[in-house]
Order: structure tokens, then C-alpha cells, then sequence
């Protein structure tokens, strides 16, 4: 499978210049830089908030209850999703007062049984949407410097940081589209993001700028290698997502596990964003540094 996808991959760059390569994942990360601005204006963050980050209670029952009904019988109280998982259904509400949330725990323990009841107060979850934006930080810059030790060059560095950058608003985007909210568990998707994104990038740059032969040589020997890495990371996550997502239909005894079907979609899309950011956008950029330093070369 990789084979032919690096065969047409390879084929395309070979026939279209640098302009032409870089146009379209920049118009995708123009177009993701958008959305993300969009929902800022509108909900005060580029991507919709978990309940880890703004608080609220999780209630999950054993029940053969319908979600419509459901949804009905806590229609008093600020419900934010209900979703069935195997023969579980899970309840979501926003942050409340003290008084109506101790009302929601009686209410349900009383009407159920099996229930699991997870409640994060709006302060710590503010605390904990302050580390996270602090770990992207600190991982990003951290990454960037450590590119910048190892190229010391500026154009290929700051392409390395731009597909990463790339990457990161990409998939963010897309959590936005497909309504997925920031839990700690797509943050770790996102900084995931991040090594893998320079994991590629890396490659591509070391084998153009450090190996013998001519540059679009190097760029295929390394599309050979990172198409391999990339898709066989994309098996094992398109496998994580069907178990975690729709097990519960081979069995009742499974559920839905909502943490990693959210984190393996995220690394999905995410990959596939940096595939074409890698084999597009830094491919164009290093075939024009490669193409200028030997144009100054010989005027010199």
C-alpha cells in the first residue's frame, strides 16, 4: 500500500514546482487559522472546551433508557451531551451550583444503579486549561530550539517549525468540525502531534541537506522511508479507533472508550495533515533553499 502511495506521492512532487506544491497545504492552514480564529471570537478558545478544562459532572449509568428520554428528564439541568456506549449511557452537564448539583447526584443514584459520577469544580479546570496551554508552549519552543541547534540554518529550521505549526492548526480545525472538545486527552494528541511532526521533517532535511546526490533523489530515498513510518502509525491508530469507538457492538459487555477513539481521530487526521505538509510545503521550501544556496554558489 505504501509503496504505490510514495509512487504517486513521489510523482506529484517531481511534476509540479514550488509554488504550486506550497499553495495547497498553505491554503489549508490559512483556511484551519480561520476556523480557529472564528470560534475564539465566539467562545473565548480556538477549540471547544472539555469538562476537564471548564468544569461540570460526568454521570455514567447502566440503563435501557433511550438519550431522547434521558435528555427529557434532565432537561432542568445544564446538560451538555448524552451519548450511549454499549449498555451504558453517559450524561454530561456544565458547571452548576453546589445546591442543584448535590439535587443531580441524589436524583440519579436514587433512579439507577451502576452509576459512576466524575465532577471537575470551574476552578480547577481553569488550572488545568492553564498547564495545558503551558505544556504546548514549552513543547513547541522547546522543539523549535532544539531544530535550530541541530540545521543552524534558518529557512530549513523555521520550514521544520512551520509543518509542525501546520500540523497543530490543522487538526485542531478539524476538532472543531467534527465537534470534538479539548480534554487532556487530545492535548496529549497534540503535543503527540508535535514529535511526530518533527520525526518526519527531520528525516526529510537531514537526508536533503547532509547526503550526496541531487536533492530530489534525497526527497524520494526519505519519501520511501516516512511513508513507511507514517502509515504503519496509521494502521495501529485506524485500529485503536474502531476497537475503542465501536466494539460495544460485537459485545453489550464493552463500552465506548471515549478517550481513546477522541485521541486516535485527532492523530489520524493529524498525521495525514502532516504528510502533506511534509511531502508539499517542506519539500517546496528546501527544494528553493537547496536550489538558492547553489544559485548564489555560482555567482560567487
Amino acid at each position: 500500500m505504501e509503496v504505490g502511495l510514495t509512487e504517486r506521492l513521489d510523482s506529484f512532487v517531481r511534476k509540479h514546482n514550488d509554488r504550486q506544491l506550497a499553495a495547497i497545504p498553505l491554503a489549508v492552514f490559512v483556511v484551519s487559522i480561520l476556523i480557529l480564529a472564528f470560534v475564539f471570537a465566539s467562545s473565548g478558545a480556538p477549540v471547544k472546551l472539555g469538562m476537564e478544562f471548564k468544569g461540570g459532572t460526568m454521570v455514567s449509568v447502566a440503563t435501557e433508557e433511550s438519550v431522547p428520554s434521558i435528555e427529557q428528564k434532565y432537561a432542568d439541568y445544564p446538560i451538555t451531551d448524552v451519548r450511549q456506549a454499549g449498555a451504558r449511557v453517559i450524561i454530561q452537564f456544565g458547571p452548576m451550583s453546589n445546591e442543584l448539583q448535590q439535587e443531580l447526584v441524589s436524583d440519579v443514584i436514587d433512579s439507577y444503579e451502576s452509576v459512576e459520577i466524575n465532577q471537575i469544580g470551574p476552578v480547577y479546570g481553569e488550572s488545568l486549561q492553564k498547564q495545558a496551554v503551558k505544556a504546548v508552549i514549552i513543547s513547541f519552543i522547546g522543539m523549535a530550539i532544539v531544530v535550530f541547534l541541530i540545521f543552524r540554518t534558518a529557512v530549513p529550521s523555521l520550514a521544520v517549525v512551520l509543518s509542525a505549526l501546520s500540523d497543530i492548526a490543522i487538526a485542531a480545525a478539524f476538532m472543531n468540525i467534527v465537534g470534538i472538545e479539548l480534554s487532556l486527552g487530545t492535548v496529549a494528541a497534540l503535543l503527540m502531534l508535535i514529535g511526530y511532526s518533527v520525526d518526519s521533517d527531520i528525516l526529510l532535511t537531514t537526508r536533503v541537506l547532509k547526503r550526496r546526490g541531487t536533492p530530489q533523489e534525497n526527497i524520494t530515498n526519505a519519501m520511501h522511508t516516512g511513508i513507511t513510518m507514517t502509515t504503519t502509525t496509521l494502521a495501529a491508530l485506524v485500529v485503536m479507533y474502531l476497537v475503542s469507538t465501536y466494539a460495544y457492538l460485537l459485545s453489550s459487555s464493552l463500552s465506548q472508550i471515549t478517550l481513546l477513539s477522541n485521541i486516535s481521530i485527532v492523530l489520524i487526521f493529524g498525521l495525514v495533515a502532516d504528510m502533506m505538509n511534509t511531502w508539499m510545503l517542506n519539500t517546496s521550501i528546501l527544494r528553493w533553499h537547496v536550489s538558492s544556496v547553489g544559485t548564489r554558489r555560482r555567482k560567487a
